[in-house]
């Protein structure tokens, strides 16, 4: 793959005060966001938090309001189309000609770009090699979804814009796509994607951004915003009655220690559980949470 010259800082991604309003309704709301070369970033939020816009105006495809927007090294409201041979997209609403088959499809695609993937890898690439000459009005949901994914990566991207990729994905798709990802990011291939798939951003996301009602609310790695943003854990034990006790403290491994003392070794029953990155996010968002 050739290397272009990225952003400030190296950055493949950099978004400094990103707004966009739709009359009186304000979608974006200053959104920083800076994403380096090879990184898998997750863009999390509920409906209505401007993923969707966000990503949209990183493809060129919706004009800002104000803010500093550089992807690849330029800025997509000045996109020429070498520019975006080098970005690879895929929407939430996609839609291929219902009568070509899934090969037609992708070896059609390929011919727009000027170095284009092979198209027999990626069908492969995102499992659909049984179904490569079935005409594509006859596919599933998810089937079609994947297809979507085959034709964001059919270029070859830089940078690969994913908004909600696995709707309609079953487990087994969920998994190959997951396998998918970090081959390219192995490969060298910048993912950001918008999510509501909780456990696939964790074990995805090198680094997640939390963003609610236009802004960031929290971002780092998984571990890291636990860490941050984490509420208090839960110590659990039995006393020497049999009567469960539960504490919630900021401090779990001093009151183990002082429990470990007061039974002199082993704690009955025993439980410490910390906030899950679900929690987390409950949290941040204000939706409800189990902590």
């Amino acid at each position: 793959m050739t290397t272009h010259a990225d952003g400030a800082d190296g950055l493949v991604v950099d978004v400094r005060g990103l707004r966009k309003r739709y009359g009186d309704v304000t979608a974006v709301d200053g959104v920083d966001l800076g994403v380096r070369r090879g990184e898998v970033f997750g863009l999390l939020g509920p409906n209505g938090a401007g993923k969707s816009t966000t990503v949209e105006i990183l493809q060129g495809e919706r004009v800002r309001d104000a803010g500093h927007v550089a992807v690849l090294g330029a800025d997509p409201a000045r996109s020429t189309r070498a520019w975006r041979s080098r970005i690879g997209v895929v929407r939430q609403d996609e839609s291929a000609p219902a009568e070509l088959t899934v090969r037609e499809t992708v070896r059609h695609f390929a011919r727009y770009y000027p170095k284009p993937r092979d198209p027999e890898e990626v069908i492969a690439l995102v499992g659909l090699q049984e179904e490569a000459d079935t005409r594509i009005k006859a596919l599933s949901g998810g089937e079609r979804r994947r297809l979507d994914v085959a034709l964001g990566v059919t270029g070859g991207p830089e940078l690969l814009l994913l908004d909600e990729p696995t709707t309609g994905f079953d487990p087994a798709a969920r998994r190959r796509f997951g396998e998918m990802i970090r081959e390219l990011a192995a490969g060298g291939t910048t993912v950001l994607m918008t999510t509501h798939q909780l456990h696939e951003a964790e074990t995805l996301a090198d680094r997640i951004a939390v963003v609610v009602r236009g802004r960031v609310v929290a971002e780092g790695a998984p571990s890291v915003l636990r860490e941050r943003h984490g509420t208090a854990a839960d110590v659990e034990w039995t006393e020497a009655d049999g009567t469960p006790r539960r504490e919630r403290t900021g401090t779990p491994a001093r009151t183990v220690a002082r429990l470990a003392a007061r039974f002199g070794g082993e704690v009955p029953g025993l439980r410490v559980s910390r906030p899950t990155l679900e929690d987390l996010y409950l949290r941040l968002t204000g939706q409800k949470g189990t902590r």
